[in-house]
């Protein structure tokens, strides 16, 4: 693992100095400039119990509402970078894919849904498909790195990314924004609400429409839509505190993302010659309703019900290419659609003991149970017209169901003045089925997997606002299905996976003080790790492709996270991260054995990751961010050894607020950096079909300008 030269002055501060509390960074700065030296704690929601970031006994990144505003435009995607140890698969035009810490998802096409990495909006579970994850009104995004087995089972074997919405108030509040810029980027956005019922209840509504061409050419076509953003987000949410003890939070959620998908040349450049651009879709409605009893001397009840019900549409040119393009070797014309509706129904009972009441004194306890029913029906197509095979088409129509029931209880002590233990438990039985119309005379069993997670941590205070942690936690995933006609019988099912985390750190936050830090080591153990893998069966058949998932024996993951804060003075802060990662695989049998991977590292989890920003604030009201972001290189896929390139990008906000007015200039990727973000390796150029590695470039250098107006806002409810 090599770090490019420019990076190694960055490092000496970044060590001390990066992105892991962001908003306590920020809500520091503003404190000083006000003459308040108190700082404001950052709460994490996404856990068992709310608890604040230092001091919770695992690696945390808090993205809030005015790092989004600063360092993003648009997208989750925007500000993927700041998160140690947090990577995507391209090949779709937003994020539906992550890895956290080496593991995660890297493709769609396999249909029995089975993530690794849990994503919630607002509760409502968007797991393997967290394109709805627009910036505007967003209050805050929490990524939990390492297993979450205790709080979310089997969806979150890598960790957990939650984002939470803006919550009404009990004042009214106005917000509106308009965006500008070169390729044809325009959005606007407006956000309202207000208090009612002698402020016991209070409302917010949010919508906004976000355009853009898409940054590529289509040079057969000559449009420069082809790859094109199409987004609109609507939002509602209700919050009533109907008595002293009962409330009740609702939230309605519409997003209709239409994105043309067109990103792929045969000349690896934003130039694209397809005859028959693509489309990645994703509507999805979703409704969550959150109500919190608190029981008089006993403690407090909360059930959250969410449902979520999510139209993909995913399309491409499957040779890339046209008719004039390929000349005699003419017609070679393929094209595939995927067609998928996913329904999720959610049950989450909790009762957590009165902390005043503790079990002997000392004990607080926490107990729940879970459901989550997930149903997915997915219609594959593709149409070919080939003078080596003809024309004609093929179809494969699945259905998928999984039921998730789960049971888990949590408990903490005290151990002396300064420390205190967790333990957690979670026992959870997930069954599948699954089915598709090539297999109608032999249809799949239905899987049944009964498993296990929890963990134990340890934390200590050390000194004044300092914390030193260590935490042992099992995660597990459940097993599945591979699909269509290509597959072997011996390869239609694999097993469930298990992981074993060790992960010990440090935190450190105080009030008044300019720094705040975390670090952490990790050493995972994955077993009987499931790994995806591809085979193109026909090399002149750029469609021809078998994409399924074998358990592989075990795999290790280890790695060291930093990140931080220092505030220089009232105008000045420093912050970034750093995160190194080791990944391989272990005692690799069978299948396996002819792919040579026996100690590779795993797809998609880069050496290293490596961020940096630098803000100004003027009293007077100009304000500046430069961010900058390195990304180590890693294998695509477990099948082939083509890997990308290590990269850089540098990020550009400038700009000047003025009562309730704020206005600046955005850049995204300062320095127009070529890079990619995707790559296969397969056989797509006629006569001769030669196996060669093509690639997804990122986004080209874009730049805007964002106008917004704040007005009012009051106390949350």
């Amino acid at each position: 693992m090599t770090f490019p030269w420019r990076w190694s002055v960055p490092l000496t501060v970044l060590c001390i100095a990066s992105r892991a509390i962001p908003a306590q960074a920020a809500q520091a700065a503003q404190a000083a400039q006000a003459g308040d030296d108190t700082l404001e704690e950052i709460v994490v929601t996404a856990t068992l119990r709310s608890t604040s970031v230092a001091e919770l006994p695992q690696s945390v990144t808090v993205l809030d509402a005015q790092t989004l505003a600063a360092a993003g435009v648009q997208h989750f995607e925007d500000v993927l970078g700041l998160v140690p140890d947090l990577n995507w698969a391209a090949g779709t035009s937003r994020p539906r894919f992550f890895q956290l810490r080496g593991i995660g998802e890297v493709e769609q096409y396999q249909g029995a849904p089975n993530p690794s990495v849990g994503f919630l909006i607002d509760d409502i579970d968007f797991s393997g498909v967290g394109m709805p994850a627009t910036l505007f009104d967003t209050r805050q995004i929490e990524v939990l790195r390492g297993p979450q087995g205790t709080a979310y089972g089997a969806n979150a074997l890598a960790g957990l990314i939650s984002v939470r919405t803006a919550d009404p108030g009990t004042d009214f509040e106005l917000n509106g924004e308009l965006t500008g810029g070169n390729y044809d980027t325009r959005a606007a956005a407006l956000s309202i609400g207000d208090g009612f019922a002698d402020g016991a209840a209070g409302w917010r509504l949010a919508a906004q429409r976000f355009l853009s061409d898409g940054f590529r050419h289509n040079a057969y076509l000559d449009e420069s839509a082809t790859n094109g953003y199409d987004e609109g987000t609507l939002r509602g949410k209700l919050r009533w505190q109907l008595t002293d003890a009962l409330r009740a939070d609702l939230t309605l959620m519409h997003v209709n993302i239409d994105n043309g998908y067109d990103a792929w040349s045969i000349y690896d450049t934003d130039t694209t010659y397809s005859n028959q651009p693509g489309r990645d879709a994703q509507l999805s409605n979703g409704f969550a309703l959150r109500l919190t009893d608190e029981l008089a001397g006993f403690g407090e009840l909360r059930s959250i019900t969410s449902a979520a019900n999510s139209s993909i549409i995913y399309s491409f040119d499957g040779d890339w290419g046209n008719d004039t393009l390929w000349g005699q070797y003419a017609p070679y014309d393929y094209f595939q659609s995927d067609n998928r509706n996913r329904r999720t129904l959610a049950e989450d009972l909790r009762l957590t003991g009165d902390p005043s009441r503790a079990l002997f004194g000392r004990l607080r306890w926490l107990v729940g149970a879970y459901a989550l029913r997930l149903t997915e029906s997915d219609q594959l197509l593709y149409v070919y017209d080939d003078q080596y095979d003809g024309a004609g088409s093929s179809a494969l129509d699945s259905r998928y169901a999984a039921t998730n029931v789960a049971l888990y209880g949590s408990l903490d002590a005290d151990v002396g003045k300064r420390s205190g233990v967790t333990g957690a438990l979670r026992v959870e039985r997930r069954v599948a089925d699954y089915s598709d119309s090539a297999d109608v005379q032999t249809p799949f069993p239905s899987e049944v997997n009964d498993m296990v997670g929890g963990s134990v941590a340890w934390m200590t205070a050390a000194g004044d606002g300092g914390h030193v942690y260590a935490t042992l936690a099992r995660g597990y995933k459940g097993g599945g299905f591979n699909i269509g006609s290509g597959i072997l019988s011996e390869q239609r099912e694999f097993g469930p996976e298990t992981l074993w985390s060790a992960e010990s750190g440090f935190k450190y936050a105080s009030a008044g003080e300019p720094l705040q830090l975390q670090a952490d080591v990790f050493y995972m153990r994955r077993r009987n790790m499931q790994v995806y893998l591809s085979e193109q069966l026909q090399q002149n058949n750029p469609l021809d492709y078998v994409f399924y998932t074998q358990n592989a024996s075990n795999g290790e993951n280890t790695g060291l996270e930093a990140a931080g804060s220092y505030r220089l003075d009232e105008r000045w802060d420093v912050s970034g991260s750093v995160s190194l990662l080791r990944t391989r695989y272990l005692d690799v049998t069978g299948l396996f054995t002819s792919l040579d991977i026996d100690g590779r590292a795993q797809p998609f989890a880069p050496g290293y990751k490596l961020s940096a920003a630098l803000e100004y604030r003027d009293p007077a009201g100009w304000f500046a961010r430069l961010d900058a972001s390195g990304l180590g290189s890693y294998y695509y896929y477990t099948s082939d050894a083509q890997s990308s390139s290590a990269y850089h990008l540098e990020n550009l906000r400038i700009g000047y607020r003025h009562g309730a007015w704020t206005s600046s200039l955005w850049v995204r990727n300062v320095f127009d950096a070529r890079y990619a973000q995707q790559g296969f390796y397969f056989g797509l150029i006629p006569p001769n079909f030669p196996n060669q590695a093509f690639l997804q470039l990122g986004d080209p250098r874009q730049i805007g300008v964002t106008v917004s107006y704040h007005l009012g806002g009051g106390n949350p409810l």
